[in-house]
């Protein structure tokens, strides 16, 4: 008697050879139609199997709906940009007009306060000549704009932490210090802060809010550090006129 044949196993494919020869030949399907409305596939956000053709117009219109999220917020950040280029040229432009250091103290004061909802301005200067004064009173200053004394440069030393500029928490204490003109937050507010230097230190620029958030640690500086040094030149123009009639 003959012994019966044992049956061979039963040979697969690989699937990731499968997945590699097909994508060596993307020209499998051509001409077999038919055979991809037999494919089944899961289907992401309901049970079972759907045909393949079903499946890639579900991903084609994720991708649209994706590409669709992304143009709106590059549009949306677009705007934002816009907007803030305006805010920043009219807050330029409105500190241009200053003819002396109390003026641009007080159109800082104005514009942030118009433009960036900035609630407190203080503007820290070194021990100036009789230039920085208004023209008739070489000893009086106006808030925002205040003499860098010892106590508050430690402060201001302290918030920037060894940086040039930076945005972090102020708190009531620091602001009834350093912001004497303005109303103090319930607890703690937020500011940045940047040095003033043109060729040598000229003082500190500092902006605070009562909102925790709103000069919040993560944010960047640029625009801080960019007032700073528009600041800068502007106190050492209103310095040349008059050096030039001393």
């Amino acid at each position: 008697m003959s012994r019966a044949q044992v049956p061979k196993p039963r040979q697969t494919l690989d699937p990731d050879r499968v997945a590699e020869w097909l994508a060596q030949h993307t020209d499998f399907f051509v001409g077999r139609e038919g055979l991809l409305q037999q494919l089944k596939v899961p289907h992401p956000h309901i049970p079972g199997a759907v045909s393949l053709l079903e499946r890639l117009v579900h991903d084609l219109r994720h991708r649209a709906e994706d590409a669709e999220w992304r143009l709106e917020n590059l549009l949306e950040s677009a705007r934002y940009n816009e907007a803030q280029y305006r805010r920043t040229r009219e807050l330029v432009l409105g500190l241009i007009e200053a003819e002396n250091a109390d003026a641009l103290a007080e159109a800082l004061s104005t514009q942030l306060a118009e433009r960036f909802r900035t609630q407190g301005i203080g503007l820290w200067l070194e021990a100036p000549p009789a230039c920085h004064a208004m023209p008739r009173d070489t000893t009086t200053w106006q808030p925002p704009r205040f003499e860098l004394t010892d106590s508050a440069r430690q402060r201001l030393e302290l918030l920037l932490n060894e940086q040039t500029s930076r945005c972090t928490t102020l708190n009531r204490e620091d602001w009834e210090a350093l912001l004497p003109h303005c109303s103090a937050p319930p607890e703690s507010g937020s500011c940045a802060i940047t040095r003033l230097t043109q060729g040598e230190s000229l003082g500190f620029l500092l902006l605070a809010s009562h909102d925790g958030e709103h000069f919040r640690a993560t944010l960047d500086t640029l625009f801080t550090e960019y007032l700073g040094e528009v600041v800068s030149r502007l106190l050492r123009r209103a310095e040349v006129p008059r050096a030039g009639r001393a």
